[in-house]
This record gives C-alpha cells, sequence and structure tokens, in this order.
C-alpha cells in the first residue's frame, strides 16, 4: 500500500482516503453496478460494528465517511478534526479491513438502488447518459440496470471484495493538519495485517496517440418516450486517447491531449459563457442550461454534450451542437475568448485544492491512473499554456463522427428532424423495448 501526505496545517482537520485503483472496469455487464455496491457495502457492517454503530461513531467524533465505487476507482473517505484522527482511523480500517456485507444491508441497499435507477430511467436527461454507455462508448452503466442489480447476491459481493481490494492496488492518502510522521504511524497501526495476493491487477494497454480523423459521419438515436414533457439532447463520442501514456508498466504521464481538451471544454460546454451555453441558452432561450464534458479512461476518454428542451425544439438543438463544434474546428479562438476561459479552469483548480477534500480527490485522481504527483504542481502552467491550434486539432480529430442521441416524445419533433437531418436515417427504439444488455438496444 502507497501512503501519500499532503500537510495543511492552516485549519485542524484532516481528510483520509483509501483508494484502491480499480472500480466499474473490473465488474462484467452481467453483474454492473457490483463495485459501487461493494464499495458502499464497506459501511454496513462489520464483524464487531453494526451499521448504526459505525454512523453513531463517526457523528460522535464530529466527522463523516462515505464509500462508494466510480468506473476507474473505489474508495473509503473520512474526515475528521485531527484531534480525533486516531479513533477515525480505527473505524475507517476496519471497514476496510473487515467488512461482513451482511445480507439485510445488501438487500436494503440494492433495494434502494433498484427504485432510484427505475425513476432515473424515466427522466430524458438520465436515460440519455445510460444509453451512451453502451451505444456509443461500449462500456455498461456503472450504476448498473435493474436485471444486473437484482442478480447480485452476497457471494459476488465478497468475490469482487477479495479479488480487488488489495493492498498492491491501494493508496492511503491524507491531507490537512497531520505530519507526514504521525500519517506513516497510523497507516502502519491500521493496516500492518493488511496482506493481499496482487489479485485482479488491471491490464493497462498503451495509448494511440494518432489525431488524424477517421470517421465524421454522426449516427442518430432516437429513444422514444411518449408523453415526455421534454426532451434531451445529448452528443456523445469516444476518443481514441485516454488521461494516460505509459512510459513503463505502472509508471505514466498525463495524456498529450489532456490539458487541451480541458480548455477546449471550458470553451465549447464548460460553465455559464461557454459557448453551448450561450447559444442554446442566452441567445435563443431553448433550455435552462446546455454543456459538455470529457469522461477519462486509461487509454481512451468519452466526450458528451447535455441539454434538455422542449421537445418541439430538439432537432433544432441537435443542429446547433453540430453547428458548434464545427466552429469549433474551422474558426481560430481569439486570445479574448481564450484567456478568460483558461481563467475558469485555473480559478476553479485553485479554489479546490485549498480544502482538504479537494486536494484528496486531486491526488486520488493522480494514482488512480499511476500519474506522478509533480503534475499536480504543472496544472495551472500546462492549462496556460494550450494554444488554439491545440484546441482545434483535438475537436477535429475527436470531436467529429459521433452519435446524436434524443430522448423524448419522437412523434412531436420527427418531421423537423427528417427536415435538418435529410442525410441521416435515425434508429428508433421505443423506450418501452430499450435493453442495453443487448447488442441491439432492444428486448
Amino acid at each position: 500500500m502507497t501512503v501519500a501526505v499532503v500537510e495543511k496545517r492552516n485549519v485542524p482537520l484532516v481528510t483520509v482516503q483509501l483508494l484502491v485503483r480499480s472500480g466499474a472496469n473490473a465488474e462484467s455487464m452481467e453483474k454492473a453496478g457490483l463495485a459501487d455496491m461493494t464499495a458502499s457495502m464497506l459501511t454496513k457492517g462489520t464483524k464487531t460494528r453494526t451499521a448504526e454503530q459505525i454512523a453513531e461513531q463517526m457523528e460522535f467524533l464530529g466527522g463523516s465517511i462515505y464509500s462508494g465505487a466510480g468506473w476507474n476507482n473505489s474508495s473509503v473517505t473520512i474526515s475528521v478534526t485531527s484531534d480525533k484522527l486516531d479513533q477515525a482511523m480505527e473505524i475507517l480500517a476496519d471497514v476496510v479491513l473487515n467488512p461482513t456485507f451482511p445480507q439485510s444491508e445488501l438487500d436494503l441497499l440494492k433495494s434502494q438502488a433498484i427504485d432510484g435507477l427505475t425513476y432515473n430511467l424515466t427522466q430524458p436527461g438520465f436515460l440519455a447518459n445510460y444509453v451512451a454507455s453502451k451505444y456509443s462508448f461500449g462500456e455498461h452503466p456503472a450504476g448498473g440496470t435493474p436485471e444486473s442489480l437484482t442478480s447480485i447476491t452476497q457471494s459476488n459481493v465478497l468475490s469482487f471484495y477479495k479479488n480487488q481490494f488489495d493492498p498492491y492496488k491501494a493508496v492511503l492518502i491524507f491531507s490537512g493538519d497531520i505530519t507526514a510522521d504521525r500519517a506513516n504511524k497510523l497507516a502502519t497501526t491500521s493496516f500492518d495485517k493488511w496482506k493481499g495476493q496482487r489479485s485482479g491487477e488491471t491490464v493497462r494497454g498503451l495509448v494511440n496517440t494518432d489525431l488524424s480523423s477517421t470517421d465524421s459521419n454522426e449516427k442518430l438515436l432516437i429513444i422514444d418516450l411518449p408523453n415526455s414533457g421534454q426532451a434531451s439532447v445529448s452528443y456523445v463520442n469516444k476518443l481514441s486517447v485516454g488521461r494516460t501514456h505509459y512510459l513503463e508498466p505502472q509508471k505514466g504521464q498525463t495524456s498529450v491531449s489532456y490539458y487541451p481538451s480541458a480548455v477546449l471544454n471550458s470553451v465549447f460546454g464548460g460553465g455559464y459563457s461557454s459557448r453551448l451555453n450561450q447559444e442554446i441558452r442566452i441567445k435563443r432561450g431553448l433550455s435552462y442550461g446546455a454543456g459538455s464534458s470529457f469522461a477519462w479512461r486509461h487509454s481512451f476518454g468519452n466526450f458528451g454534450t447535455r441539454t434538455q428542451t422542449k421537445n418541439e425544439s430538439a432537432p433544432e438543438v441537435a443542429e446547433l451542437v453540430l453547428t458548434e463544434i464545427k466552429r469549433l474546428i474551422d474558426e481560430e479562438i481569439p486570445e479574448a475568448e481564450l484567456a478568460p476561459r483558461k481563467s475558469v479552469l485555473t480559478g476553479g483548480f485553485g479554489r479546490n485544492i485549498e480544502t482538504t477534500g479537494g486536494l484528496v480527490n486531486a491526488l486520488a485522481d493522480l494514482y488512480t491512473f499511476d500519474i506522478p504527483t509533480t503534475e499536480l504542481n504543472k496544472y495551472m502552467t500546462s492549462v496556460n499554456a494550450v494554444t488554439d491550434k491545440q484546441i482545434r486539432d483535438i475537436a477535429k480529430a475527436h470531436l467529429l463522427g459521433g452519435d446524436i442521441i434524443i430522448v423524448g416524445d419522437y412523434s412531436i419533433f420527427k418531421d423537423d428532424l427528417a427536415k435538418r437531418f435529410p442525410n441521416i436515417k435515425p434508429e428508433v427504439i421505443p423506450a418501452a423495448e430499450l435493453d442495453i444488455t443487448k447488442p441491439s438496444l432492444r428486448k
């Protein structure tokens, strides 16, 4: 287990995260949601504490504890005042080393997850992201499907825990009012009995650095949701470059595309003053907000835009998104526009690492992708060094040829869609027939 310490002595608070570099990427489609279910169950009971006792004891210390999993990692995080850290570390170690995964707690967690997902699948915005995970990115939804969540058993959770929660894949990150000496002593006393087998290691591939565009033909997918009050409009694409370039096994550096992509997103859809929000919300009043984002994996990335609008205006919004992508590629970005968008990123980064939790999460991101922590000191310089040409090269290479996904009442916008996209034949799937576990996406 790696131990990382960042001293921040101005506030008597410490945040500690036990990070495991394995998440939904280590689960199957049939058991989608297993990683988050396993991580969430860690705080639901140990050999000596019930879920209620864990919550009560952390509350008594004036602290908090949270566990969960994303696509690339799983984690358990505590925050507490520095004078109560020793007691809080006992609880952290207990939930990581001695979970019992009680059947009653698993049943409750599954029921809550299924109920929440069932409701969310009636919401156009959520449904668009849910479908994109499989249709555009070739992944399963990290939160699972109703079928996969139902199928998860106690033995599945225990097996995932044994295979993935391994000290060889773990990083213990301390941030706040703590010295390196105290952190190392706490790490040793808390986790000295944690033995691993180097099982379930995730294999990382080399990254394709070719920036040439391979396909500029968009696809159009309609999820027909009759009587939907609004439509969700997304444009999504999979990038052939990821968060990391590997120099040698388990040692990497940030991808050359990462910082230009961050600035690209800030310009295009990253905030109120971004182009997408300006065009769709401010100038035309077609939505309450529009944005975009990148989601990174080790060897590839996902790009997506998101907005909700009236069913009648869904085709117009889809057309506007494509128009803005083309403008990003074809026209130079004025420095008067570029400089403030960089400031949005650097200012947000600076504010984020002022908190112990934000600093832990920033370090966790680097450790997840096996990137040296010295990269943290390069963020502002790297963002400010991004050029207009780099942004447009990334856009040309990786934003074309994506998928337009509209979730809404197809009968309302069918005719206008055909007029605006005469050369793209839409694939229409009724929401009631949707099944993302099938290659056809149909039941």
